[in-house]
């Protein structure tokens, strides 16, 4: 495979390309005990930068693992690495915690033998072009299955398989409802839709990660006069909703067309948000 422009922060030194890091006794390589974030550095800004380092550190701890680098740590880290890079370059910035060594039994990490990485590569902004949606028949585990306090590699496989089944049936993405039938959030990105003027977007219940781009829209939104009410939704509050758009770190704010047979515009309230947080982003 051919990767974009890739280097990575590693036991003291910048590697270039995609470096081996783990082994087959590398506990987090069969037993997927790894934590990771995601940010993004593009037309020269870092937004929300120190917020995603704070996740990643708190990711580490909720999984029984440490992080063994600071916040202020990863930012410096990153400032640092995006000097490898052209000015103009649109960057994703992956730091990465994961498991070296086994604990007091092979299913259990040893938290004291841990290891940090920091991968940035070159990932262009997407367009913000309108994407279909339907509903997903699988759903978002709760905290009593599976480490949804944590963003954590093991949990992605369940937002792959969503993805996949929804692709294989010709739509771009899928609503994915956690295990009460509400919806929680699409397989990448968290949702929001806006009727008669309020915005709408599912409460955080531990079902779906409370992005940090979700948090950053919605204070936009609120301290710029608009009403964002988060509570419990269901698909058929979608189908029936005047505009519907999602918020994420990897595209920040995009607009959705179309759910099943529902068509949609690229409405207000998603022009709004988006405005909002490119004027966040490059405020600072």
């Amino acid at each position: 495979m051919a990767w974009s422009e890739t280097w990575t922060f590693f036991e003291g030194r910048w590697l270039e390309g995609n470096p081996p890091l783990m082994g087959p006794r590398s506990h987090a390589f069969w037993l997927a005990s790894t934590v990771f974030d995601g940010a993004r550095v593009f037309e020269g800004v870092y937004p929300d930068l120190d917020r995603h380092a704070d996740r990643l550190v708190r990711s580490a701890g909720n999984l029984g693992l440490k992080a063994g680098v600071t916040p202020e740590e990863i930012v410096a880290l990153t400032k640092e690495g995006t000097k490898k890079f052209a000015a103009d370059a649109p960057l994703y910035v992956k730091p990465m915690v994961w498991a070296e060594g086994e604990g007091v039994s092979t299913i259990l990490p040893n938290p004291d033998d841990c290891r940090f990485a920091l991968c940035l590569f070159v990932a262009p902004m997407p367009e913000p072009r309108g994407m279909s949606l339907t509903l997903s028949p699988f759903r978002r585990p709760s905290l009593e299955c599976m480490p949804t306090d944590a963003k954590a590699g093991c949990l992605y496989p369940n937002n792959a398989r969503c993805l996949s089944e929804a692709k294989s049936r010709g739509f771009d993405n899928c609503l994915v409802r956690d295990l009460l039938g509400n919806i929680a959030e699409t397989a990448t990105a968290n949702i929001f839709m806006a009727k008669d003027g309020v915005v709408f977007t599912p409460a955080p219940n531990g079902a779906f990660l409370n992005g940090i781009t979700r948090q950053r829209v919605i204070k936009l939104m609120r301290d710029s006069g608009v009403e964002v009410v988060e509570q419990a939704l269901s698909y058929e509050d979608f189908a029936r909703a005047d505009e519907v758009f999602i918020s994420g770190n990897y595209s920040k704010v995009m607009p959705v067309t179309r759910l099943d047979g529902r068509e949609y515009q690229a409405g207000p309230a998603y022009r709004k948000a988006r405005e909002l947080y490119w004027e966040f982003a490059h405020a600072g």
